[in-house]
């Protein structure tokens, strides 16, 4: 018997990196894993990611384990299609018993991106996918882990959020996993008293396909 048998588990952006990592894991403890992302098969733009695979998808390298796993594709920015795929979870299994919002990323080089020269739409974009797509996330599973009585949501920021890089580059990427980090903060008071955890994670530098 895994630690979360019977546990109901989403994870945004789980397509390759990390989003894989944290749903492969969850699903080798026992949870049922519903996973998302703009593109299930986006591992395919990186070589070493696409070697690492063992399935078309994240969901079937679940399912080939004897997981149970459930694939949408959207933009977690799009508010309506995260709460419809929390609807498709609830209505699959019942419950949503963890969320690993995950889903974000950078845009721009750094030296394009320095605090006070971000380009609007390039600060809007990354302000969306990081800190909206959290939000949205958040936003959606809360009522449903308030009818539970229980809930455990991971949010996760980044090292980039806490500690500006020389030069200043990267501003907006660093500034939405900051907000994130403060919002978790915010999410917990909230939610404690419904025996609901909001935790917030912020991996530093870490060898994924994109990086290496």
């Amino acid at each position: 018997m895994g630690k979360l048998n019977g546990k109901v588990a989403m994870v945004t952006g789980a397509a390759r990196g990390l989003g894989r990592a944290y749903a492969l894991h969850l699903a080798s403890l026992g949870a049922k894993v519903a996973i998302s992302d703009l593109n299930l098969k986006s591992y395919e733009e990186f070589e070493a990611e696409a070697a690492d695979m063992t399935g078309e998808t994240t969901v079937d390298e679940i399912r080939a384990r004897g997981g149970d796993s459930l694939g949408f594709e959207f933009d977690v920015a799009d508010r309506d299609a995260v709460f419809n795929m929390v609807d498709a979870v609830k209505s699959a299994w019942g419950r949503v018993d963890i969320l690993v919002a995950n889903a974000g990323g950078g845009r721009g080089r750094p030296r394009d991106t320095a605090a006070s020269i971000v380009p609007p739409d390039l600060w809007d974009l990354v302000l969306k996918m990081n800190l909206y797509g959290t939000y949205h996330a958040c936003s959606a599973v809360a009522p449903v882990m308030k009818q539970q009585g229980s809930g455990k949501i991971i949010t996760v920021a980044s090292y980039a959020g806490k500690v500006a890089g020389i030069g200043g580059g990267y501003a907006h990427y660093g500034a939405a996993k900051a907000a994130i980090a403060h919002y978790t903060r915010y999410l917990a008071q909230e939610l404690g008293p419904y025996n609901i955890q909001a935790n917030c994670i912020a991996p530093g530098f870490i060898a994924t396909a994109r990086i290496v």
